[in-house]
């Protein structure tokens, strides 16, 4: 926006006039008046309400996600969440009906994410060993990044009170790592469901869990750079794990001459 004035004057003996043009701006949300940041809280909250269905619920669960990471659950309200997704409390109720089962969604969208991420041993090498390898090593990789830590800490605090949010937690991403991995030592290593079950357990308790311990309790740092496949070697110690790994997996017969 911009305001033009002009000025009479006498100069000396002559009358001048001068022109001007000056531009003229409103001022940041830290100088309004309280009126005008209410009117700004109410412009983001129809921005947000302007979603609508699956679309909102999703908005809103990453929201959620992000506020229950930074405050804990404990402290997390409706209230922050609504104000965080800029959508009102009647929509955020319409959704999710208690912060309980909020954060039982939320779990779910974390499931979702994650696993996306870790994919299948499959998807990472066709030698079994070094399959086995980079899953794991990218098992501890996700597990050991900060955001992660965060949840997973999380849901430890909720465990004595809601055990269903903390069971969630491990179906979601322990349990669901164990079946892929058990699933596929099953396939290519011509072993029994039983046995590769107990096969996944053994690597993960040798590979993963010591670390994820004293990341969780604060005795190593976690992960900040994001996650990334290409990361994998600077973040996580790959010739530690192959060398479990090869000790761990059943001997392959020789192929005959």
């Amino acid at each position: 926006m911009t305001i033009t004035w002009s000025l009479q004057g006498w100069d000396g003996c002559r009358l001048v006039q001068v022109n001007s043009t000056v531009p003229f701006t409103f001022g940041d949300a830290s100088e309004m008046s309280g009126e005008g940041a209410s009117r700004q809280g109410d412009a983001q909250r129809r921005r947000g309400e302007q979603k609508r269905g699956e679309e909102l619920r999703r908005h809103i669960l990453f929201a959620a996600k992000d506020v229950f990471q930074e405050t804990g659950y404990e402290r997390a309200s409706m209230d922050a969440v609504a104000l965080r997704a800029k959508t009102s409390k009647r929509s955020l109720y319409a959704h999710f009906e208690s912060k309980d089962k909020l954060f039982l969604a939320v779990l779910d969208l974390i499931r979702e994410l994650y696993l996306g991420r870790l994919k299948t041993p499959d998807a990472y090498a066709e030698d079994q060993a070094e399959a086995v390898t980079l899953f794991c090593g990218r098992f501890l990789q996700l597990m050991t990044w900060e955001p992660q830590v965060r949840t997973c800490r999380l849901s430890i605090s909720v465990a004595e009170r809601q055990p269903g949010s903390s069971n969630a937690y491990f179906d979601a991403v322990i349990a669901s790592t164990l079946e892929r991995l058990s699933a596929y030592l099953a396939e290519h290593c011509a072993m029994s469901v039983a046995d590769g079950t107990a096969l996944a357990e053994d690597l993960i308790s040798r590979t993963v869990l010591p670390r994820l311990l004293r990341t969780l309790l604060n005795v190593e740092r976690p992960i900040t750079d994001d996650p990334d496949d290409a990361a994998l070697a600077e973040q996580v110690d790959l010739d530690a794990m192959r060398r479990v790994v090869a000790t761990a997996l059943p001997s392959r017969p020789a192929r005959p001459e």
